[in-house]
């Protein structure tokens, strides 16, 4: 784990070792796998672009039931601000009607995001929609949508590493930092 990284203007600095995130994936991987063992539908996998990709290869790896996997991208940050408007840059890629929904997101903070996520699902049809996310700011998430798989759970701060970015850069480090304010 580099001591400090440099994007852009900011300066982040250690926060979560990749050695916790894998055991959290692992965790989370395991309650999946035990709650859709046993159903004869197969569920899909929807994987929010560009954040999430690096937890949902992770977390497919350590899942062994047979799982379908589509995407989706959706964008409501410009730099480290929420813009509080959710906007789909990319559509789903696969039929949901009557289908049990997973979807993997990376972060949940004040939940807009996934609230609206989660509504467009279920206006186009799909039977179950259960959210799993990587991780969890629980002190600004006050909507009444359940998470159903929760990695970590965080504090209120700006993040970037394992698939978080700022300005679309510092996604690809294995460890997650945190700004150094």
């Amino acid at each position: 784990m580099k001591e400090k990284l440099t994007i852009k203007d900011k300066t982040f600095v250690p926060y979560i070792r990749n050695a916790e995130l894998e055991k959290a994936i692992d965790a989370v991987a395991k309650r999946i796998e035990d709650d859709y063992r046993d159903r004869k539908d197969i569920p899909i996998m929807l994987c929010v672009l560009n954040g999430s990709v690096m937890f949902c290869a992770e977390l497919m790896k350590r899942i062994e039931i047979p799982l379908e996997f589509s995407s989706i991208r959706l964008s409501s940050y410009e730099g480290t601000i929420s813009t509080g408007v959710t906007r789909k840059v990319l559509g789903l890629t696969t039929a949901i009607k009557n289908r049990d929904v997973i979807v993997v997101e990376d972060i949940v903070d004040t939940g807009k995001t996934i609230v609206d996520l989660h509504n467009l699902l279920i206006e186009a049809g799909a039977r179950e929609v259960k959210i799993c996310t990587m991780l969890l700011k629980p002190d600004v998430y006050k909507r009444d949508l359940k998470l159903d798989y929760v990695g970590m759970e965080i504090e209120n701060k700006f993040i970037v590493g394992f698939g978080l970015d700022y300005d679309q850069l510092g996604r690809n480090y294995k460890d997650i930092y945190i700004l150094d304010e």
